[in-house]
Protein backbone atom coordinates (compact mmCIF):
# COMPACT_ATOMS: atom_id res chain seq x y z
CA UNK A 1 0.00 0.00 0.00
CA UNK A 2 0.83 3.33 -0.99
CA UNK A 3 0.87 5.60 2.18
CA UNK A 4 1.70 9.48 2.72
CA UNK A 5 3.20 10.90 6.01
CA UNK A 6 4.34 13.72 7.35
CA UNK A 7 6.70 14.35 10.02
CA UNK A 8 8.70 11.73 7.96
CA UNK A 9 11.83 12.63 9.74
CA UNK A 10 11.14 13.02 13.26
CA UNK A 11 11.39 10.02 15.73
CA UNK A 12 8.57 8.37 15.14
CA UNK A 13 8.17 9.10 11.46
CA UNK A 14 11.79 7.51 10.99
CA UNK A 15 11.41 4.81 12.38
CA UNK A 16 7.73 4.28 10.60
CA UNK A 17 9.31 4.62 7.34
CA UNK A 18 11.34 2.21 7.71
CA UNK A 19 9.38 -0.40 9.34
CA UNK A 20 6.55 -0.07 6.18
CA UNK A 21 8.92 -0.17 3.61
CA UNK A 22 10.50 -3.13 5.59
CA UNK A 23 6.62 -4.96 5.82
CA UNK A 24 6.63 -4.16 1.66
CA UNK A 25 4.88 -0.92 1.77
CA UNK A 26 5.58 1.85 -0.18
CA UNK A 27 6.33 5.27 2.38
CA UNK A 28 5.92 8.77 0.83
CA UNK A 29 6.78 11.60 2.54
CA UNK A 30 5.31 15.05 2.47
CA UNK A 31 8.20 17.91 2.52
CA UNK A 32 7.82 21.26 2.83
CA UNK A 33 10.40 21.61 -0.84
CA UNK A 34 9.89 20.57 -4.21
CA UNK A 35 10.73 17.00 -4.33
CA UNK A 36 13.70 15.49 -6.29
CA UNK A 37 12.65 13.37 -9.18
CA UNK A 38 12.36 9.85 -8.70
CA UNK A 39 11.73 10.73 -5.09
CA UNK A 40 8.73 9.20 -2.97
CA UNK A 41 7.64 12.52 -2.05
CA UNK A 42 4.73 15.05 -2.24
CA UNK A 43 5.28 18.96 -1.41
CA UNK A 44 3.50 20.42 1.16
CA UNK A 45 3.43 24.08 2.94
CA UNK A 46 0.87 24.29 5.61
CA UNK A 47 1.96 27.30 6.90
CA UNK A 48 0.98 28.59 3.25
CA UNK A 49 -1.64 26.47 3.09
CA UNK A 50 -0.26 24.57 0.22
CA UNK A 51 -0.32 21.07 -1.06
CA UNK A 52 -0.08 18.79 -4.33
CA UNK A 53 -3.56 17.37 -4.36
CA UNK A 54 -3.03 15.59 -7.52
CA UNK A 55 -0.12 13.40 -5.90
CA UNK A 56 -2.42 12.22 -2.65
CA UNK A 57 -4.96 10.89 -5.59
CA UNK A 58 -4.65 6.96 -4.79
CA UNK A 59 -2.89 7.21 -1.74
CA UNK A 60 -4.08 4.41 0.52
CA UNK A 61 -3.60 5.55 3.98
CA UNK A 62 -2.02 8.96 5.11
CA UNK A 63 -0.07 9.40 8.48
CA UNK A 64 -0.34 12.39 10.20
CA UNK A 65 2.78 13.28 12.22
CA UNK A 66 3.60 16.71 12.09
CA UNK A 67 3.72 19.62 14.07
CA UNK A 68 5.91 22.15 15.80
CA UNK A 69 7.68 20.90 18.83
CA UNK A 70 6.39 21.44 22.33
CA UNK A 71 9.73 21.61 24.36
CA UNK A 72 11.89 23.05 21.61
CA UNK A 73 11.74 26.95 22.61
CA UNK A 74 10.59 27.99 26.09
CA UNK A 75 6.70 29.51 26.25
CA UNK A 76 5.67 32.62 25.39
CA UNK A 77 2.46 33.64 23.68
CA UNK A 78 3.96 33.65 20.14
CA UNK A 79 5.66 29.80 20.85
CA UNK A 80 2.27 28.78 22.20
CA UNK A 81 0.30 30.22 18.98
CA UNK A 82 2.81 28.22 16.61
CA UNK A 83 2.63 24.84 18.48
CA UNK A 84 -0.90 25.21 18.19
CA UNK A 85 -1.58 26.84 14.41
CA UNK A 86 1.04 23.70 13.64
CA UNK A 87 -1.66 21.41 14.29
CA UNK A 88 -4.51 22.54 13.31
CA UNK A 89 -2.98 24.65 10.20
CA UNK A 90 -1.86 21.45 8.90
CA UNK A 91 -4.47 19.13 10.14
CA UNK A 92 -7.22 21.34 8.54
CA UNK A 93 -5.31 21.14 5.23
CA UNK A 94 -4.85 17.55 4.90
CA UNK A 95 -8.60 17.15 6.37
CA UNK A 96 -9.87 18.98 3.63
CA UNK A 97 -7.73 18.18 0.52
CA UNK A 98 -8.57 14.47 1.47
CA UNK A 99 -12.46 15.39 1.47
CA UNK A 100 -11.99 16.66 -1.76
CA UNK A 101 -10.28 13.97 -3.99
CA UNK A 102 -11.83 11.62 -6.39
CA UNK A 103 -9.91 8.49 -4.69
CA UNK A 104 -9.41 9.17 -1.52
CA UNK A 105 -7.35 7.35 1.23
CA UNK A 106 -8.86 4.63 3.13
CA UNK A 107 -7.69 5.63 6.43
CA UNK A 108 -6.17 8.89 7.95
CA UNK A 109 -4.31 8.30 10.98
CA UNK A 110 -3.54 12.05 12.90
CA UNK A 111 -1.60 12.81 15.83
CA UNK A 112 -2.63 13.77 19.28
CA UNK A 113 -1.59 13.47 22.25
CA UNK A 114 -2.21 12.21 26.25
CA UNK A 115 -1.66 15.97 26.90
CA UNK A 116 -5.58 15.62 25.88
CA UNK A 117 -5.97 14.36 29.29
CA UNK A 118 -4.40 17.39 31.48
CA UNK A 119 -3.02 17.08 35.38
CA UNK A 120 -5.97 13.69 36.57
CA UNK A 121 -3.61 12.54 39.44
CA UNK A 122 -4.26 9.32 40.41
CA UNK A 123 -7.55 8.67 38.04
CA UNK A 124 -7.34 5.90 35.15
CA UNK A 125 -8.31 7.68 32.01
CA UNK A 126 -9.67 5.89 28.38
CA UNK A 127 -10.53 7.17 25.32
CA UNK A 128 -13.83 7.69 27.48
CA UNK A 129 -12.40 9.97 29.86
CA UNK A 130 -12.88 13.81 30.09
CA UNK A 131 -10.48 16.46 28.55
CA UNK A 132 -8.59 18.55 30.67
CA UNK A 133 -8.24 22.25 30.89
CA UNK A 134 -4.63 23.43 30.66
CA UNK A 135 -2.66 24.53 27.35
CA UNK A 136 -1.94 20.88 26.06
CA UNK A 137 -5.07 19.61 26.30
CA UNK A 138 -6.32 22.54 24.56
CA UNK A 139 -4.73 21.59 21.68
CA UNK A 140 -5.15 18.35 21.35
CA UNK A 141 -8.60 19.00 21.27
CA UNK A 142 -8.55 21.88 18.59
CA UNK A 143 -5.62 19.35 16.49
CA UNK A 144 -8.54 16.53 16.80
CA UNK A 145 -11.57 18.29 15.49
CA UNK A 146 -9.13 19.87 12.59
CA UNK A 147 -9.80 16.26 10.59
CA UNK A 148 -13.93 16.90 10.88
CA UNK A 149 -14.09 16.98 7.26
CA UNK A 150 -12.25 14.29 6.47
CA UNK A 151 -14.61 11.92 8.92
CA UNK A 152 -17.40 13.72 6.77
CA UNK A 153 -16.52 12.64 3.73
CA UNK A 154 -16.28 8.98 5.08
CA UNK A 155 -12.31 8.62 5.55
CA UNK A 156 -11.77 6.27 8.48
CA UNK A 157 -9.95 8.88 11.08
CA UNK A 158 -7.79 7.58 14.20
CA UNK A 159 -6.34 10.17 16.33
CA UNK A 160 -3.36 8.64 17.97
CA UNK A 161 -2.86 10.11 21.34
CA UNK A 162 0.59 9.38 22.28
CA UNK A 163 2.20 9.03 25.23
CA UNK A 164 5.86 9.92 26.27
CA UNK A 165 7.89 7.73 23.53
CA UNK A 166 10.58 6.06 24.30
CA UNK A 167 14.23 5.93 22.35
CA UNK A 168 17.82 5.77 22.71
CA UNK A 169 18.03 8.01 19.90
CA UNK A 170 15.72 11.09 20.25
CA UNK A 171 12.89 12.17 22.84
CA UNK A 172 12.94 12.63 26.63
CA UNK A 173 14.88 9.69 26.89
CA UNK A 174 17.75 10.38 24.86
CA UNK A 175 18.19 13.80 26.70
CA UNK A 176 17.84 12.18 30.37
CA UNK A 177 20.32 9.42 29.52
CA UNK A 178 23.50 10.96 29.82
CA UNK A 179 22.84 11.99 33.32
CA UNK A 180 21.43 8.88 34.72
CA UNK A 181 24.40 7.25 33.27
CA UNK A 182 26.81 8.98 35.12
CA UNK A 183 24.34 8.29 38.32
CA UNK A 184 23.16 12.02 38.96
CA UNK A 185 19.51 11.36 37.49
CA UNK A 186 16.39 11.36 40.25
CA UNK A 187 12.69 11.26 40.49
CA UNK A 188 11.36 15.11 39.32
CA UNK A 189 9.98 16.94 42.38
CA UNK A 190 7.47 14.66 44.38
CA UNK A 191 7.65 11.57 41.66
CA UNK A 192 4.14 10.73 42.78
CA UNK A 193 3.14 11.96 38.77
CA UNK A 194 2.30 9.09 36.33
CA UNK A 195 4.09 9.02 32.96
CA UNK A 196 2.36 7.24 30.43
CA UNK A 197 5.12 5.72 28.00
CA UNK A 198 5.25 3.84 24.94
CA UNK A 199 8.78 2.24 23.19
CA UNK A 200 9.21 3.62 20.00
CA UNK A 201 8.75 -0.34 18.76
CA UNK A 202 5.37 -0.14 19.84
CA UNK A 203 4.29 3.25 18.61
CA UNK A 204 5.14 1.96 15.13
CA UNK A 205 3.99 -1.20 15.58
CA UNK A 206 0.22 0.26 17.24
CA UNK A 207 0.52 2.67 14.03
CA UNK A 208 0.71 0.01 11.88
CA UNK A 209 -1.70 -2.30 12.97
CA UNK A 210 -4.19 0.65 12.81
CA UNK A 211 -3.66 1.24 9.42
CA UNK A 212 -6.02 -1.89 8.73
CA UNK A 213 -7.96 -2.34 12.15
CA UNK A 214 -11.10 -1.24 11.95
CA UNK A 215 -10.85 1.32 14.78
CA UNK A 216 -11.80 4.85 14.54
CA UNK A 217 -11.96 7.72 17.16
CA UNK A 218 -9.42 8.45 19.96
CA UNK A 219 -6.59 5.93 20.05
CA UNK A 220 -4.12 6.04 23.49
CA UNK A 221 -0.87 5.19 22.35
CA UNK A 222 0.94 3.70 25.59
CA UNK A 223 1.82 1.15 27.59
CA UNK A 224 -0.88 -1.05 29.26
CA UNK A 225 1.39 -0.07 32.34
CA UNK A 226 2.28 3.57 32.89
CA UNK A 227 4.21 4.26 36.15
CA UNK A 228 4.82 7.20 38.63
CA UNK A 229 8.12 9.28 37.37
CA UNK A 230 9.25 7.81 40.76
CA UNK A 231 8.85 4.17 39.91
CA UNK A 232 9.96 5.42 35.97
CA UNK A 233 13.36 6.49 37.45
CA UNK A 234 14.01 3.68 39.88
CA UNK A 235 13.54 1.41 36.37
CA UNK A 236 15.73 3.13 34.17
CA UNK A 237 18.51 3.28 36.86
CA UNK A 238 18.13 -0.57 37.57
CA UNK A 239 18.41 -1.21 33.42
CA UNK A 240 21.36 1.23 33.26
CA UNK A 241 23.21 -0.49 37.09
CA UNK A 242 23.19 3.14 38.43
CA UNK A 243 22.14 5.11 41.34
CA UNK A 244 19.24 7.05 41.54
CA UNK A 245 19.25 9.33 44.73
CA UNK A 246 19.86 12.70 43.51
CA UNK A 247 16.14 14.14 43.31
CA UNK A 248 15.72 16.82 41.04
CA UNK A 249 13.46 19.83 42.77
CA UNK A 250 10.87 21.35 40.85
CA UNK A 251 12.15 24.69 40.65
CA UNK A 252 14.91 23.64 38.94
CA UNK A 253 13.17 22.93 35.38
CA UNK A 254 10.81 25.14 35.71
CA UNK A 255 13.58 27.74 35.13
CA UNK A 256 15.77 26.19 32.96
CA UNK A 257 11.99 25.62 30.69
CA UNK A 258 9.81 28.22 32.18
CA UNK A 259 6.93 27.51 34.57
CA UNK A 260 3.82 26.52 32.69
CA UNK A 261 6.32 24.34 30.28
CA UNK A 262 7.90 22.36 32.80
CA UNK A 263 4.54 21.96 34.60
CA UNK A 264 2.55 20.78 31.53
CA UNK A 265 5.61 18.64 30.31
CA UNK A 266 6.96 16.93 33.43
CA UNK A 267 4.67 17.69 36.48
CA UNK A 268 1.45 16.73 35.01
CA UNK A 269 0.12 13.15 36.07
CA UNK A 270 -1.99 11.59 33.68
CA UNK A 271 -2.06 7.75 34.17
CA UNK A 272 -3.13 6.43 30.09
CA UNK A 273 -4.79 2.75 29.62
CA UNK A 274 -4.56 1.48 25.93
CA UNK A 275 -8.06 0.41 26.29
CA UNK A 276 -8.77 0.99 22.54
CA UNK A 277 -5.92 -0.52 21.20
CA UNK A 278 -6.08 -3.71 23.46
CA UNK A 279 -9.72 -4.22 22.92
CA UNK A 280 -9.00 -3.88 19.02
CA UNK A 281 -6.23 -7.14 19.60
CA UNK A 282 -2.88 -5.38 19.48
CA UNK A 283 -0.48 -7.37 21.54
CA UNK A 284 2.37 -4.89 22.56
CA UNK A 285 5.90 -6.03 22.44
CA UNK A 286 6.90 -4.31 25.84
CA UNK A 287 4.20 -3.88 27.96
CA UNK A 288 6.35 -3.18 31.11
CA UNK A 289 8.35 -0.43 31.24
CA UNK A 290 11.43 -2.68 32.14
CA UNK A 291 11.26 -4.94 28.94
CA UNK A 292 11.14 -1.21 27.21
CA UNK A 293 13.79 0.32 28.53
CA UNK A 294 16.11 -2.96 28.15
CA UNK A 295 14.95 -3.20 24.57
CA UNK A 296 15.36 0.32 23.34
CA UNK A 297 18.94 0.72 25.42
CA UNK A 298 19.87 -2.80 24.31
CA UNK A 299 20.10 -4.46 27.55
Amino acid sequence: MDIAITGASGLIGSTLVEALAAGGHRPVKLVRRTPKPGEDAIAWDPAAGTIDADSLEGIGAVVHLAGEGIAEKRWNPEQKQRILDSRVDGTTLLATTLAGLDAPPSVFLSGSAIGFYGDRGDEKLTEASAPGDIFLAEVCKAWEAATATAEAAGIRVAHLRTGIVLDAHGGALAKTLPLFKLGLGGRLGSGKQWWSWISVDDEVGAITFLLDADVSGPVNLTAPEPVTNAEFTKVLGKVLGRPTLLPVPAFGPKILLGSELAEQLLFTSARVLPTTLTDAGYVFATPDLESGLRKVLGR
